[in-house]
């Protein structure tokens, strides 16, 4: 296995993780930031406030997603479980 090899695999590992994880990080933060602008207008202080949107928001945002996620994963395992010979020799 070169090193060249490895770079390619981690290169595409941390690019799938950053197309799978950017949904729910992006719909957690657009949510947080709109409740906490809620929260610092109203002067409200309550945990559930901003608990409660949240986990809904990314409920949402998985389900809405999910499936292309899934897909990205499987075309992913599909190509390193390709690689696997290339990557031995």
């Amino acid at each position: 296995m070169t090193d060249t090899a490895v770079l390619q695999l981690a290169t595409m590992t941390m690019a799938v993780a950053l197309k799978l994880s950017a949904p729910i990080l992006l719909t957690a933060l657009s949510v947080g930031f709109t409740v906490s602008l809620f929260q610092s207008m109203t002067q409200i202080q309550e945990f559930t406030l901003a608990f409660v949107p949240k986990v809904v928001a990314v409920g949402g945002a998985l389900v809405a997603s999910g499936n292309w996620m899934l897909h990205t994963l499987i075309q992913f395992t599909n190509d390193v479980f390709a690689m696997v010979p290339s990557l031995l020799a």
